[in-house]
């Protein structure tokens, strides 16, 4: 039989006749009313041709594809021991979805292909063990086809403080593959892997992409064979995982994307999916966090000034970061020890939390419960719930608690639940501070998920925020399980702008952090003006990560104005539609979000540098309704925006009134804005 999907302008169209493995025909565009003989007509006509000097009869890329079978690319399945043949038991219709049996030996090999009304693919796949002895599944990963014409690679790079980093290339024959190695995804995670025709971009060319839904080692790649078949493939990477008798194995789910929209499209599909079943329990809190603020300096003295000023100017949530617990005075140790330090706190932390209740602010903790110190008495009672023992190497002078330790699990699950019973607790900070660097980590990634499904069952009125150094573990696994992630652990907004760009594509903007830090960056010690720091984090989940008890009258005024224009907006940015610019200027990045109506939209004109021209390129306000008028303004945070010349264009001063269709073409002349400045723009349906 052949199985057809349909959704939102996506088809997926799998032929499931006859004894060999099933084959996906198509994965894209809605192809229209396909009856039962077009689609077979469709399913017998894309069968190729036999290529010279190659086996004597078509072949086709089934989901399996085997060496036994002529396929001689990258393996998506790798069990042993090996069979020679697969079999297939059977495909058919599960609800909404495909699923197809398969046995290759004696692992029964179940997939399954759902398409979500947005037009998201879903691929999941398992494997069980039949047979009377332990098999080792090697790998498990989804394949997909994709078009000749996809020949272009987007993935992504990056460090500690500059994740998202994009790289694209256009790779020949064979195979362009990102294995990542470090337990979590890595501030290199490849993140959103995207094959498109050649020079897309954010507003235009036709992209497909794949993301793997896991918070741990991964596998993806593009593979170009001569025989004119390419692929896209995805899945966790495995040291080889092995199953007893009866035993099964669940592979993450691979989440595929296709769009003829561009990068802006995939978007336009993900962010209403993800937010049908991970939407926020209430609006985002403006939320100071006390990190860059006091560091280790920890006391109700010091405390409190910065409590009083987060309530003047209207933060809605405070998060004491790390240093609060026992023995903790720096970053080398009682990483375990999860009570609060007497020293420091020798009334616990109710004085504190009484403070920030009264001045009208949801109170939030940091916690890294992950992990270990060598100086800790958790490690000295416990080596042996090590992980990464106390002789191997250490990162950031910590370890990793294994939490597939029965007894260890539970001492983290008691720590927690203990603090979140005793104190009212609106948020937890998660933090994840290392690399695990060691082998078969998935089991500690699938302990992770069961700790925190437990600790929200226990506590379902916490969020939690996941950070991990930055940006290291930002997935749509753990997101089934958290409120937030922070985005990265630098606050120079010019570095933002770009980490949030990217990582925007993927995450919706209510989910993704982004802090207003001092005028000069702890993490890189460039200097920025206020206004550019005020509208850098305005466009996700905004907070304060500054002591601004030490601000004058006149800043505090201007943080208060900013906080005002974040809940006024708060609304259209974190349920909007997510727009960027093509911008040929590398110096300028152009962004937005309209409302779903389009009767609104909110954007950033944004000079990361000096302009190439003497005049910047025109401001264009993409994804309003062409057949819409609407009244531009600037929208005022109450800091100055620098330009390099005080003559503005003419329309600045009291806005305008054009089309849609005029606004999308790029013809509002823009202010020659200093290196480092914003522009703020609010387009309003009249």
């Amino acid at each position: 039989m052949i199985h057809h999907l349909r959704a939102a302008g996506v088809d997926l169209i799998i032929d499931a006749r006859g004894t060999a493995a099933p084959v996906v025909v198509h994965w894209g565009r809605a192809l229209g009313d396909l009856d039962t003989a077009a689609l077979t007509a469709l399913a017998d006509a894309s069968a190729p041709a036999i290529a010279p000097s190659s086996i004597d009869h078509p072949f086709r890329v089934s989901v399996v594809p085997l060496l036994t079978e002529g396929w001689t690319g990258r393996p998506a399945v790798e069990i042993s021991p090996h069979a020679a043949a697969l079999r297939h038991i059977g495909t058919g219709r599960d609800g909404d979805a495909v699923l197809t049996m398969l046995a290759l030996g004696d692992a029964r090999i179940e997939l399954r292909y759902a398409l979500s009304p947005e037009g998201v693919l879903l691929v999941d796949r398992r494997v069980r063990n039949d047979g009377p002895a332990d098999i080792e599944v090697r790998a498990l990963a989804a394949l997909l086809p994709v078009p000749s014409r996809a020949r272009e690679v987007l993935d992504f790079t990056g460090r500690w403080a500059g994740e998202r980093e994009p790289q694209r290339l256009r790779p020949g024959h064979g195979v362009w593959a990102r294995d990542t190695r470090h337990g979590r995804g890595g501030h290199d995670d490849p993140f959103l892997f995207t094959v498109g025709t050649p020079g897309f971009g954010f507003r235009h060319g036709e992209v497909w992409a794949t993301h793997v839904a896991w918070s741990g080692d991964r596998s993806v790649w593009l593979e170009r064979s001569d025989l004119g078949a390419s692929v896209v493939g995805a899945g966790e990477r495995l040291d080889g995982h092995v199953l007893a008798p009866g035993e099964t194995y669940a592979a993450p789910t691979v989440v595929a994307v296709w769009s003829d929209e561009g990068l802006d499209g995939l978007s336009a599909r993900l962010h209403p999916w993800v937010r049908s079943w991970a939407t926020p329990r209430g609006p985002r809190p403006v939320t100071l966090n006390t990190w860059e603020a006091v560091y280790f300096d920890h006391s109700l003295e010091r405390l409190t000034p910065l409590v009083e000023a987060a309530a003047r100017v209207g933060a809605e949530r405070l998060v004491l970061d790390d240093g609060w617990f026992h023995g903790r005075t720096d970053d080398r140790r009682a990483l375990g020890d999860w009570t609060v330090d007497e020293r420091v706190w020798p009334d616990g932390l109710g004085p504190l939390i009484s403070r920030v209740s009264e001045a009208g602010l949801q109170f939030g903790l940091w916690v890294e419960p992950e992990m270990v110190s060598a100086d800790s008495d958790l490690a000295r009672a416990h080596p042996d719930w090590m992980l990464t023992p106390a002789d191997a190497v250490s990162w950031r002078w910590q370890h990793v608690l294994d939490l597939t330790h029965p007894d260890a699990w539970r001492h983290v699950f008691d720590s927690l639940d203990a603090l979140l019973t005793q104190y009212p607790i609106a948020a937890l900070k998660w933090d994840h501070n290392r690399d695990l660097l060691v082998p078969h980590s998935g089991g500690q990634v699938r302990a992770l998920y069961r700790l925190l499904d437990a600790l929200r069952a226990a506590h379902p009125d916490v969020e939690i925020e996941s950070c991990a150094s930055g940006g290291a573990r930002i997935d749509l696994g753990i997101l089934r399980r958290v409120d937030r992630f922070w985005t990265s652990d630098t606050n120079d907004p010019l570095a933002r702008q770009r980490i949030q760009r990217w990582t925007g594509i993927l995450i919706p903007p209510e989910f993704l952090g982004s802090h207003v830090g001092d005028e000069r960056a702890h993490t890189t010690g460039r200097t920025a003006s206020m206004a550019f720091r005020l509208a850098t984090a305005l466009f996700l989940h905004a907070g304060i990560e500054s002591d601004i008890s030490r601000l004058d009258d006149a800043q505090l005024d201007v943080l208060a104005r900013w906080t005002e224009v974040y809940r006024t907006h708060r609304a259209l940015v974190h349920g909007g539609t997510a727009v960027r610019s093509d911008d040929a200027d590398p110096a300028l990045l152009q962004h937005g979000v309209v409302s779903p109506d389009r009767t609104e939209g909110l954007f950033a004109y944004v000079a990361l540098d000096r302009f190439e021209a003497a005049l910047p390129s025109p401001i264009s306000l993409p994804g309003l309704d062409p057949l819409r008028r609407y009244r531009v303004r600037v929208c005022d945070v109450g800091a100055p925006v620098r330009t390099v010349q005080d003559a503005d264009p003419a329309w600045l001063a009291n806005g305008v009134e054009l089309p849609g269709s005029v606004l999308a073409e790029g013809v509002l002349t823009a202010p020659l804005l200093a290196p480092g400045e914003a522009l703020l723009l609010h387009a309003v349906a009249v």
